[in-house]
């Protein structure tokens, strides 16, 4: 006799722990997950994230800014033309600074190619570049006589070291794990959005709804079969 209150205990508790779930079933706004879902297939739509295009100018920088600093060591040299003949066509690997403007363009195309035109979602392409980069600096640091050439033979190589580690770093820390964060927001709403979908079903439309016309009041077959009805039964 005494197990039907424990009972009634088990299912009152039960059915109160349930209560916050359904609570949250409840609170979620199908408007609101599709309007998340239909901006973020917006953005895949109109192109690279805003992190990846920050990335990408971010290339485009380095490029630029290693191509102005060479161009005002051609002019301290003494003249671009007369320089320029010297480090390109008479090329010396201990001396021309060159090879460092090559190096960024180097980075420049293979970064904008895996990561603005295929929309590389890993970081092996930074790599290869960032690796390639500071053997070749570290090697012509070690070799070359740059730095018996004033302040140009410490400024580039330095330069283009910590550009190339920087893209490094806000790929790796910036750009990749939020596009991973916000694939993953979109998938999370595509499912609830589902699930609310089917806990929400939309309001009938009035096609489901018939209501029989309604008879003509005074009519003949209404009158005949209430006369049928009031006859005494023989």
């Amino acid at each position: 006799m005494n197990r039907v209150p424990g009972d009634a205990e088990n299912g009152h508790g039960s059915s109160v722990e349930s209560c916050p779930s359904l609570r949250d079933v409840h609170s979620i706004n199908p408007a609101q997950l599709m309007a998340r879902i239909e901006s973020y297939e917006g953005r895949e739509k109109k192109g690279i994230s805003d992190v990846r295009r920050t990335f990408c100018l971010f290339v485009t920088f380095d490029l630029l800014f290693i191509t102005l600093l060479w161009i005002i060591e051609l002019n301290v040299k003494g003249g671009i033309e007369t320089t320029l003949e010297k480090e390109v066509v008479q090329y010396d690997y201990s001396s021309s600074y060159f090879d460092i403007f090559l190096l960024a363009v180097f980075r420049f195309k293979v970064l904008i190619l895996a990561y603005a035109l295929c929309r590389l979602r890993h970081w092996w392409a930074i790599a290869f570049t960032t690796a390639v980069t500071s053997a070749f600096l570290l090697a012509k640091v070690i070799i070359s006589q740059l730095f018996s050439q004033g302040a140009f033979g410490y400024v580039l190589p330095i330069i283009s070291f910590i550009l190339a580690w920087i893209e490094t770093w806000f790929l790796d820390f910036k750009v990749l794990p939020q596009e991973a964060e916000e694939e993953n927001r979109f998938l999370i709403a595509q499912d609830a959005s589902e699930r609310a979908a089917l806990l929400h079903p939309g309001v009938l439309s009035d096609g489901q709804f018939y209501s029989p016309p309604e008879s003509v009041a005074g009519s003949d077959e209404d009158s005949e079969e209430k006369q049928d009805r009031e006859k005494p039964v023989a």
